[in-house]
């Protein structure tokens, strides 16, 4: 593994402690301002939709602007999503280079597994899947874009970005 590689793994593990420890502002910071960040719904048993603009997504944002004002409702308490605010788990799995990597872009592709525990009905969930993340060199790695995709997306509960 390069040194390159280690430092970008390092921001998807950061990720998931991150949003594990609702550490909001370091989450938002590990994404570039125009970020996208996309959880696309299945169109078929074998086929994801491919635009989140004409299409249905679990969740899309086309900037950090958009993920800024998500944390913003759920810390206010008022989103029936996160009160009480959800417990969680990531869990990142094998994490592997694709494309071509640059001192200034490289793209991962990750597994991964979130355990989720609702305190409110006291149940605890599992979602899984695999992501893909364009990182851009900017002093430091960022995301530029996420790309999530939930292998189990019958969801027993509201989701909310800190599921994934």
């Amino acid at each position: 593994m390069t040194t390159l590689n280690e430092a970008a793994i390092q921001v998807l593990q950061n990720e998931g402690m991150f949003l594990d420890d609702h550490r909001w502002d370091d989450w938002l910071a590990l994404f570039t301002t125009d970020c996208e960040f996309w959880a696309p719904t299945w169109r078929t048993e074998d086929e994801l939709t491919n635009d989140p603009q004409s299409q249905l997504s679990h969740i899309y944002y086309a900037s950090r602007a958009g993920l800024e004002d998500r944390i913003v409702r759920i810390r206010s308490g008022k989103s029936p999503a996160s009160s009480p605010m959800r417990r969680t788990a990531h869990i990142l799995g094998s994490v592997t280079s694709i494309g071509v990597a640059t001192e200034s872009k490289l793209q991962l592709r990750a597994t991964w597994v979130t355990q989720v525990f609702d305190p409110r009905h006291k149940e605890q969930f599992t979602f899984f899947g695999t992501s893909e993340y364009s990182l851009r060199n900017e002093g430091a790695w960022k995301i530029s874009r996420k790309k999530i995709v939930v292998k189990n997306d019958f969801f027993p509960a509201v989701v909310d970005v800190y599921c994934f």
